[in-house]
């Protein structure tokens, strides 16, 4: 588990589950829970890993049932950031039954997408262990939910790329088109941005690096280069900048990209495209 997590701020965590609570409810509330369910029914249910990976999303998961009712008791059985075996228990829920059924789903989709992302950056991260390269995430978020997206991939042990257009100064290569060159697209942007905001650039070949590398970047992109080429840009430039690989980073090719001595491997794959972490509520029978 990561010894550090963000925290995410409660206001945050409640305006997107309502969100997602009220495209669940409708117009008409859970007409099923009401159909079934007596008005004074109660219930305990437990949420399970059905599969391996490791868990993201618990305040969401949390918020959910509490808004739905606040007499709805949940308690955690473990952490953000926890390896799951199949059959772990995550939660355990109870109180009245009606809104406990009809938070589950949101629960459950938070908790397994968010899981996902956490997981398939795990694994990223496992694959490069024995170098000093970490993997991080990039702009290429599900909409909405950016901020719980980059949390689970802290879960998963990578680390944050920037959140937004405002945070960092990213040159990519359109930037440059427009610009006219690397060079003068770096000057522009350091002449810009404050003393506190880190300026990095995109490049394609090692002539551009070279370029960069005359206007001191504080990172550079390196971008779809093999390896034999990333050991070479890693020569180049002798730790003047601190140096991203980028470009369709997979499980299969991470390790070699990470040996050739880069700082990061940023992958939108771990947030855009991470399979769901199966998880499931079941109710407990006495």
């Amino acid at each position: 588990m990561p010894t550090m997590l963000p925290d995410l701020p409660p206001p945050l965590v409640d305006a997107a589950v309502s969100a997602a609570l009220l495209e669940d409810l409708g117009g008409a509330g859970d007409i099923t829970s009401a159909a079934t369910i007596p008005v004074g029914a109660v219930a305990e249910a437990v949420i399970v890993a059905r599969r391996e990976g490791v868990l993201a999303g618990l305040p969401l998961a949390r918020a959910a049932f509490r808004l739905m009712s606040p007499d709805l008791a949940f308690e955690a059985l473990a952490g953000d950031g926890a390896r799951l075996s199949p059959g772990t228990a995550v939660a355990r829920i109870a109180g009245p039954a009606r809104p406990l059924l009809s938070a589950e789903r949101v629960a459950l989709n938070f908790l397994g997408h968010l899981s996902g992302v956490a997981s398939a950056t795990a694994r990223f991260a496992g694959s490069i262990a024995h170098t000093r390269a970490r993997i991080t995430c990039t702009r290429k978020t599900t909409p909405g939910l950016r901020a719980f997206e980059k949390y689970a991939v802290k879960c998963g042990g990578g680390s944050n790329h920037r959140y937004g257009l405002d945070d960092a100064v990213l040159i990519k290569d359109n930037h440059i088109a427009v610009c006219g060159s690397v060079a003068e697209a770096i000057r522009r942007a350091k002449a810009f941005a404050g003393h506190l905001v880190r300026v990095e650039v995109e490049v394609d070949t090692l002539d551009q690096l070279r370029e960069a590398l005359t206007e001191r970047p504080d990172v550079v992109l390196l971008d779809n280069m093999a390896p034999d080429t990333l050991r070479e840009a890693v020569e180049i430039t002798a730790g003047r900048a601190v140096l991203e690989a980028s470009g369709r980073i997979t499980l299969e090719t991470a390790a070699a990209i990470a040996e050739t001595g880069v700082d990061f491997l940023s992958s939108g794959w771990i947030t855009h495209s991470a399979p769901v972490l199966d998880l499931g509520l079941d109710i407990v029978i006495r």
